[in-house]
């Protein structure tokens, strides 16, 4: 199933607060924190939910452009499935082929060539 321009809005989304909670990881490892509030990546744009994760596992789920950190119940299991429920929030597996595509694309992290 190809939505086109609606995948393309649900990777940028998720993207974008993904980029968000990049900075928040960065700015708590300067701390030396062990855990920070970090902002659910889902796909809907009025969600401002916080999450707090141990850094340790943060760093586990950006080991994988296709995962991400979801308030429990804000999956959209047309595009993802959930990996694990770790208390206040979920770990998301994107398996919509053109919104995995397009988040692997836009992960700053893979992005250092």
């Amino acid at each position: 199933m190809n939505m086109g321009r609606e995948d393309e809005r649900i990777a940028e989304t998720e993207a974008l607060f993904r980029d968000v909670n990049e900075q928040i990881a960065e700015t708590a490892e300067r701390f030396e924190v062990s855990s920070a509030d970090f902002y659910c990546e889902c796909a809907d744009v009025a969600c401002h939910d916080r999450v707090e994760v141990p850094l340790e596992d943060y760093e586990e789920v950006r080991s994988e452009s296709t995962h991400f950190i979801v308030s429990p119940g804000h999956e959209n299991q047309r595009v993802e499935r959930v990996l694990a429920q770790r208390g206040r929030y979920a770990v998301v597996d994107k398996v919509h082929s053109a919104v995995a595509a397009i988040v692997t694309r836009l992960d700053p992290r893979t992005d250092q060539a």
